[in-house]
């Protein structure tokens, strides 16, 4: 049976929907950053998921080719996340998003390995996966809680979020190395709006 992340850590990617808090430990992903409208057909955002879904296919595969990964061991590809951010708040202006596209990579893939996945896949698959990099976030102390529903009503969830952090003793630490994050449970292309689950994280600390 293949290691499946979703699974086996459940604590990061199958939160209840009310606020709860977690501490997330350092881990490694396939990244592209990026700046613009998610929505735009054929926009940076969705050719930046397409170089992803190839690099972490390259190396979810690569025991069917020459290269050898030390310690692999077969595992599903994890959800796709994204970190965001705007240089003003205004959730309407989406083509003012900043945005750092991931997806996870299991802890045996090395530095080494995601050059020769990025080499490989712009060579079989003829797309330019120049763009991706190899970033280790470590994301600490968060609060979490799974969104239902269309990624225009999260300002709602969010708000649970802050008033929960408010009764508890916390304060959101959102900076420019801390970020707005989103993990993607659901395929919006097979699941109604109303029905998506998207894991919504915030970095906190204590108040003063």
């Amino acid at each position: 049976m293949a290691f499946d992340f979703k699974k086996e850590y459940k604590e990061f990617y199958m939160p209840k929907n009310k606020p709860e808090i977690v501490t997330v430990p350092k881990a490694n992903y396939i990244a592209i950053r990026g700046k613009g409208d998610p929505n735009e057909v054929c926009g940076a955002y969705q050719q930046a998921i397409s170089v992803l879904y190839a690099v972490a296919y390259t190396l979810k595969m690569s025991y069917k080719t020459d290269h050898k990964i030390e310690g692999f061991f077969e595992y599903v590809v994890p959800p796709l996340e994204g970190f965001w951010w705007q240089d003003g708040i205004d959730y309407t202006d989406k083509a003012s998003f900043n945005w750092i596209s991931v997806i996870r990579l299991p802890e045996f893939i090395t530095q080494k390995d995601f050059e020769w996945a990025v080499e490989t896949a712009t060579k079989k698959k003829k797309l330019d996966c120049s763009s991706a990099e190899f970033l280790t976030i470590e994301e600490g102390l968060c609060v979490q809680i799974m969104h239902i529903g269309s990624f225009d009503n999260e300002p709602a969830t969010v708000a649970v979020m802050d008033k929960f952090l408010n009764e508890n003793g916390y304060i959101n630490d959102i900076s420019d190395t801390r970020l707005h994050h989103e993990i993607y449970m659901s395929d919006a292309r097979k699941v109604a709006p109303e029905k998506w689950k998207t894991v919504i994280r915030h970095p906190i600390k204590k108040k003063k």
